[in-house]
């Protein structure tokens, strides 16, 4: 029977040293030399701005014309742009004579208002309207260029 007290002796001892430690504040000490402080700025400090800045219309643009501009030299000429128009037009002419007649046009069309048409009701619902939309190809993600992260130091000095 004392063992059972014993135990549970020891148990309210280790349960209140480990409520003080927490009280203390010493858990959030190894936090606070990982992480360094929040910048404050001079005119306001702990407040965040009151408007958040909003995306210059011309970067979409920008970035337009930059996909078209092959060439880099910052002007965009004829072929430029009208090579993507071209690529589409070759995909269209489909016995490659350079002409697109109304057949290879209506093949066209009319495959994909097939294969939209699920439920193969001759009519497409908004559903169905909303997979004929142009699918465009995801870009790939742009690498981050920072360096890598180094184990936390605190890490030896818990132990102690």
């Amino acid at each position: 029977m004392w063992r059972y007290l014993a135990g549970a002796l020891a148990a309210l001892l280790l349960a209140s040293a480990g409520l003080f430690w927490f009280a203390s504040g010493s858990a959030n000490r190894g936090v606070q030399r990982i992480l360094p402080a929040f910048p404050q700025t001079a005119e306001d400090p702990g407040s965040l701005p009151d408007t958040v800045p909003e995306a210059d219309p011309k970067t979409r643009e920008q970035k337009r014309f930059g996909r078209v501009d092959k060439d880099k030299n910052g002007s965009v000429t004829r072929e430029e742009y009208l090579a993507s128009r071209r690529k589409a037009f070759a995909k269209l002419d489909t016995n490659g004579d350079g002409k697109l007649d109304f057949d290879e046009w209506a093949i066209k069309a009319s495959t994909k208002f097939a294969g939209a048409d699920k439920d193969k009701s001759g009519a497409l619902t908004p559903a169905e309207f909303a997979t004929t939309a142009v699918v465009r190809k995801a870009r790939p993600k742009a690498k981050c260029a920072c360096p890598p992260v180094a184990a936390a130091p605190a890490a030896a000095d818990d132990e102690n």
